[in-house]
């Protein structure tokens, strides 16, 4: 019995790891993860740093709007339908399409909202030519905060283009400074696992989207205004 359960913990522990290596890199390469992004300076002693990676067969002028139409009730965030539909019940689906009245101009300022009204949402911190940092210190869950819970986090979205001019590499980098030691040991334990389902499962969306049909189509989601 004693043997059976050292190999039940030893298995269970080798599985964690596994997951947590896979939810920091799934999809990158070395030379990605120790690559220095913008927006890194903005995070200072991050416990978490996640870096996955994905190629597109579309250029980079087609896959940007997708980001710029990105947010809650707004185009979604590409994960799949079981995600909207089992774990974020008041979330809409993702668009398929590109809705002109979605994709924006992006500017620094600009917010993009993750839950209802006065809940998470983040902030364009940088926007350039491929390059798409937000930031929130918002996604604390409810009423934690009255116990001192905080965060500092980071997107990083780039876009490359690859050297044939037809195809892009789109790199996510996630840093994340959370406080105190039991709210950022929470996240370490739990976001770092979830990542590999839902970073990688937003990029298969981005990507699926990207290299398909682009004829845009309105969708009468109402738009932000600034």
């Amino acid at each position: 019995m004693r043997r059976a359960l050292t190999f039940g913990f030893g298995g269970a522990a080798a599985g964690y790891g596994a997951l947590r290596f896979l939810g920091r890199t799934a999809g990158s390469t070395r030379a990605e993860r120790r690559a220095r992004l913008p927006g890194d300076a903005m995070v200072l002693r991050p416990q978490i740093i996640t870096d996955h990676a994905i190629d597109i067969s579309a250029p980079t002028s087609q896959v940007w709007p997708w980001l710029t139409q990105m947010g809650w009730h707004l185009g979604g965030y590409y994960t799949p339908a079981w995600v909207d539909r089992w774990l974020f019940r008041a979330n809409w689906s993702s668009l398929d399409a590109l809705d002109p009245a979605l994709v924006r101009d992006l500017r620094v300022g600009d917010v993009i909202p993750d839950g209802p009204p006065g809940t998470a949402e983040y902030v364009v911190a940088e926007v350039g030519p491929g390059v798409l940092v937000l930031r929130s210190s918002t996604h604390v869950p409810t009423g934690w905060e009255r116990h001192g819970a905080g965060i500092d986090w980071t997107w990083c979205l780039l876009l490359t283009p690859q050297a044939d001019g037809r195809g892009t590499r789109l790199h996510l980098r996630i840093r994340g400074h959370m406080w105190p030691w039991w709210f950022a040991a929470l996240y370490v334990v739990g976001i770092v696992p979830a990542d590999l389902v839902m970073s990688r499962a937003m990029l298969r969306g981005l990507k699926r989207r990207a290299e398909g049909e682009q004829r845009p189509r309105p969708s009468g989601r109402p738009p932000l205004t600034r």
